[in-house]
C-alpha cells in the first residue's frame, strides 16, 4: 500500500519564513487565481494583482520574478494540492474497488476549484512554460505515486496484471477530464446526483471497461 506521506514529497522543506511573508505570498496567489480566472492572464496587469492582494506593486516582485511566475505557481500548486488529496484518499481507502466513492468525493470538491480549472484549461494552451512545469512538477510525480499504488494492488491480485504506469496514466487522465467537467461535460450547477452518476460511470469504465 502506498503510504500517505505525499505532502512531504511534493512540498519539500524550505527555509522557514515568517507568518507575515507566508500570508503575503498566499494573498498574492489567491488574488492572482481570482483575477486570471475572471479576466485572463493577458487581461490582468501587475497593478491589478497588487490592488487585489492589497500590497504595493513592487512587493509582487519580492516574491515572484514576474507575472508569468505567478501564473505558473498558481497552477502547479493548485494541481499538486488537488491530486495529493486524491492519491492520499486512494491509498487509504479500505477497499481497492471503492474507486467510485473516492471519485465522487473528489469531484464534489473539484467544484470548489472552478477558478483553478478555468485558469489551467485556458492558459496552458498559450504558455509553454506552464505546460512544462505541470508536466515535470505534477504529472510525472503524481503518475509515479499512482503507479506504485496500482502495482501493489496487482501484486495482491485485486487488479489483473498489466502495465501499472499505463493504468496510473489512464486513471489520472480520467480524473483530470472529470475535473474539467464544468467546461466540457457537466454544467457548474450540476446536482450531487449528477456528479455521483458521473463518478460511478467513470469508476465502472475504469474497473470493467466498456465491452459487453
Amino acid at each position: 500500500m502506498v503510504r500517505s506521506g505525499f505532502r512531504s514529497t511534493f512540498f519539500p522543506q524550505t527555509l522557514k519564513t515568517s507568518n507575515t511573508e507566508e500570508n503575503t505570498r498566499s494573498r498574492i496567489l489567491k488574488a492572482a487565481l481570482r483575477l486570471f480566472a475572471a479576466q485572463g492572464y493577458d487581461g490582468t496587469t501587475t497593478k491589478d494583482l497588487a490592488k487585489k492582494a492589497k500590497v504595493a506593486e513592487g512587493t509582487l516582485f519580492r516574491y515572484f520574478p514576474n507575472k508569468k511566475a505567478i501564473l505558473i505557481e498558481v497552477a502547479t500548486q493548485g494541481w499538486i494540492e488537488i491530486l495529493t488529496d486524491l492519491l492520499t484518499e486512494l491509498s487509504e481507502m479500505g477497499n481497492y474497488k471503492a474507486v467510485a466513492q473516492v471519485m465522487r468525493r473528489r469531484m464534489l470538491r473539484m467544484q470548489e476549484n472552478n477558478d483553478l480549472l478555468k485558469v489551467c484549461f485556458i492558459e496552458a494552451q498559450f504558455h509553454q512554460e506552464l505546460r512544462e512545469k505541470i508536466q515535470s512538477e505534477v504529472i510525472i510525480k503524481m503518475t509515479d505515486v499512482a503507479e506504485a499504488f496500482f502495482e501493489t494492488a496487482m501484486e495482491r491480485g485485486i487488479y489483473r496484471r498489466t502495465n501499472p504506469k499505463i493504468v496510473a496514466q489512464v486513471f489520472l487522465g480520467m480524473f483530470a477530464i472529470a475535473g474539467f467537467s464544468s467546461e466540457t461535460i457537466i454544467t457548474p450547477e450540476a446536482s450531487p446526483k449528477a456528479l455521483q452518476e458521473m463518478a460511478e460511470g467513470i469508476a465502472d469504465i475504469f474497473l470493467h471497461g466498456v465491452l459487453a
